[in-house]
């Protein structure tokens, strides 16, 4: 018997295309949500515009982590839901395809974007978060260029001021330039030119030379006049500031990978603090990798409406579903990882209840005769949606009147 047979591959093709979209699509939102609030983040820290897509980037593990999931319920559900639609399913079980038979090619999905998710989670997502939290220490620190803004002053040291007008270029000119620079005898220099530039300086490292042309500088000595003196090009040292090394990563037991946290969460070595957080955040992990074997179960279950309809409600209810897990899930990791509550009661119960759930609307589908998983809702919801369109027609009935009688002059009230 051949494994993957023509209905297979058509089982298939109508999983793939939804899933994808959906994946990318719940991506997508996700990261643009983001990106506003990284804009102007880097927009007041004066960081440049690259390190907004830098930091995206670093977000897409994070983010793959629940639309991975997402993509394959909704694919799955979409899929069985055209089959159900077009009466294909009805022959497809009339001829001998159960619905277990027809969750092969799904199933074997399944398994492998476990396997995928189970990399993001359990190494990706960690150094992904350690990556971006360094860059937005860099940004904060001005360690990426970000510490001279435009129409600002910038204290350097406590011993320069600038103030830059205009940026060109991205940076590499800088125009209407003025500077105040003062050292340990008192001397101050007021500095003002037309435009500059900085430059590396390859002798000392923590030095750099803002290269000034066109300008003026007031040099105020205590005890004497002011002198004043014009340059056409003056080279300016300025003293970068000692930047804070960023931390070791660890800080956080989200930053661990799965080896590392099954070795502090289980070692005698660790303490109790650190045994709890590490064990809650290695249960949250597999937890949530494992809870992808009952996606496709709970896709079917939601995917078939009750027959002469095509309510999707479904949908909504599947999409509701797995977010709420999920969320469940973060709180259940919290909790456990403060040590108030053991870390298999707060991740694993969940997952019991939510499998006996999904378990119990499969059955309902796939062996009553005529069951339905949320046969209430469907019929609660069927009857709010005759409601809301009787209402509609209603007051469509009731603007014609009006319109009517306002073109025969007559009163609204008589004319209705």
């Amino acid at each position: 018997m051949t494994f993957f047979t023509a209905i297979d591959r058509y089982v298939f093709r109508l999983v793939l295309m939804p899933m994808i979209g959906v994946f990318l699509l719940a991506a997508s939102l996700l990261m643009l949500e983001k990106m506003l609030r990284l804009m102007e983040f880097v927009s007041s820290e004066g960081g440049p515009v690259r390190v907004v897509f830098k930091m995206l980037v670093n977000l897409v593990p994070e983010y793959a982590g629940l639309a991975i999931p997402l993509g394959l319920m909704l694919g799955i559900l979409f899929a069985f839901r055209k089959l159900a639609t077009t009466s294909e399913l009805d022959v497809l079980r009339a001829v001998g395809w159960s619905y277990t038979r027809l969750l092969r090619v799904p199933y074997l999905i399944t398994l492998l974007l476990m396997a995928v998710n189970f990399v993001i989670v359990g190494y990706l997502q960690p150094l992904a978060r350690y990556s971006y939290a360094q860059m937005e220490f860099e940004l904060r620190s001005g360690a990426l260029g970000a510490a001279i803004k435009v129409g600002e002053f910038t204290a350097i040291e406590d011993r320069v001021a600038l103030r830059i007008e205009e940026s060109q270029d991205d940076g590499r000119r800088l125009m209407g330039i003025f500077a105040r620079v003062a050292d340990d005898k008192g001397q101050v220099l007021s500095i003002s030119a037309r435009e500059g530039r900085f430059l590396a300086n390859r002798e000392n490292r923590n030095t750099i030379i803002f290269r000034l042309e066109d300008g003026t500088i007031i040099q105020d000595i205590p005890g004497k006049s002011p002198r004043v003196l014009s340059f056409t090009q003056h080279d300016l040292p300025i003293d970068l500031p000692a930047i804070e090394r960023f931390r070791a990563r660890g800080d956080e037991n989200r930053e661990y990978l799965l080896p590392e946290l099954m070795h502090i969460g289980w070692s005698d070595q660790s303490t109790s603090v650190q045994r709890a957080g590490g064990q809650a955040n290695f249960n949250y992990r597999l937890v949530e990798v494992i809870m992808m074997l009952m996606l496709p179960l709970m896709a079917v279950a939601l995917a078939i409406p009750p027959k002469r309809s095509t309510s999707a409600l479904g949908v909504f209810v599947s999409i509701v579903l797995v977010v709420a897990y999920h969320k469940v899930n973060q709180y259940g990791a919290s909790v456990a990882e403060l040590g108030r509550v053991n870390p298999l009661l707060a991740l694993w119960g969940p997952f019991v209840l939510f499998g006996g759930l999904i378990g119990w609307m499969y059955y309902r589908v796939a062996f009553v005769p005529g069951g339905q998983a949320i046969g209430a809702l469907e019929a609660a919801y069927a009857k709010l949606a005759r409601r809301i369109r009787d209402l509609l027609k209603r007051r469509e009935r009731l603007r014609e009147a009006r319109e009517q009688a306002a073109a025969l002059g007559e009163e609204p009230a008589r004319a209705v």
